[in-house]
């Protein structure tokens, strides 16, 4: 009897492990689906419109168009008078900087991608699924500004590319959905860098990301709002992709 009851309890067990392992979320299709919510199209052009605020006061806007295509490649095109004919390039790990007046691409690394007021790095197309490698961490409620409380699951990521904008993000997804609501940025250093808050609205009948917040932890009396005014599908010709025909060019058509 005694062996029986042994047998049968360790069944129970093995039942109970099973369904334990099949209970945990699958970070990797939660990644994925929070990306899409950001990235509609593998290949697109999309109009950001950066406005940059200090102690609560507006100070500056800026506009940018930035062209994306797979293999974490993309092109950001400043279209603000303030910085007329600039341009960054980003191909993979590598990433150059092209002034209007220089004739020769300036190689820059993945920190100094972030420098600058509206931090081109955050504008650009960072990617969860792709850069980062995720765990689940736990259930937890999101306070949004009305004071209501969302249902979240919190993910920790660490970069998997040495391009990555942050090496390590603490990310809160909508439960259900996996909408993304809320991130801590993270410096290779360790340092919080920065708050992200996600928005939620409607292109073409389809839920998407209309703008983030980012809070600057470092400077708290800084915030930068990014709001994507359109997203299309569009896919540049190769020769954009080349930062010595970029230095050669103006391309103030893109």
């Amino acid at each position: 009897m005694c062996n029986f009851i042994r047998i049968a309890l360790l069944s129970v067990c093995t039942v109970c492990a099973s369904a334990s392992v099949v209970a945990m979320p699958d970070v990797v299709s939660m990644l994925q689906t929070a990306d899409d919510f950001r990235l509609e199209n593998a290949s697109s052009k999309v109009v950001s419109l950066v406005t940059l605020y200090e102690n609560g006061e507006q100070t500056k806007t800026r506009r940018y168009h930035v062209y994306t295509r797979p293999e974490r490649e993309s092109l950001v095109v400043f279209k603000s008078k303030a910085e007329a004919g600039q341009k960054m390039l980003m191909l993979g790990d590598n990433y150059w900087l092209l002034m209007p007046k220089s004739r020769r691409p300036i190689r820059i690394t993945p920190m100094q991608k972030l420098l600058g007021e509206a931090s081109v790095g955050d504008i650009s197309t960072l990617t969860w699924s792709e850069d980062y490698e995720g765990v689940w961490v736990k259930e937890e409620s999101i306070l949004q500004e009305d004071g209501t409380e969302i249902p979240a699951n919190l993910l920790q990521l660490k970069s998997v590319t040495k391009g990555a904008s942050y090496h390590r993000i603490e990310l809160w997804l909508e439960k259900g959905s996996d909408f993304p609501l809320k991130a801590n940025l993270y410096l290779r250093s360790g340092k919080l860098a920065k708050e992200a808050r996600y928005s939620k609205g409607e292109r073409k009948g389809r839920v998407v990301v209309s703008a983030m917040t980012l809070l600057d932890k470092i400077q708290p009396s800084k915030k930068t709002k990014i709001e994507y005014q359109s997203v299309e599908p569009l896919s540049l010709n190769d020769k954009y992709y080349n930062p010595a025909y970029l230095s050669r060019n103006q391309v103030s058509d893109l």
